[in-house]
């Protein structure tokens, strides 16, 4: 597989210019979407963590053994 080398310089320009190209969120969407992400690991933290605990609990009472 040949490959064409690039200057590096020009591989900069080429890096900037695709760059520019990108929309970027605003400071604002960003902020949503970290709070969403934070809220949505909560509620699968709850879930699991309780999940957990049952599976625990029935688990003990079946085999009678644990705790």
């Amino acid at each position: 597989m040949a490959s064409k080398t690039t200057n590096p310089f020009v591989f900069l320009q080429q890096v900037r210019s695709e760059t520019a190209k990108v929309t970027w969120p605003s400071r604002r969407e960003t902020m949503i979407s970290t709070v969403m992400v934070l809220a949505f690991a909560l509620i699968a933290m709850i879930f699991f963590f309780t999940a957990d605990q049952l599976m625990g609990i029935a688990v003990e009472q079946i085999l009678g053994i644990g705790r």
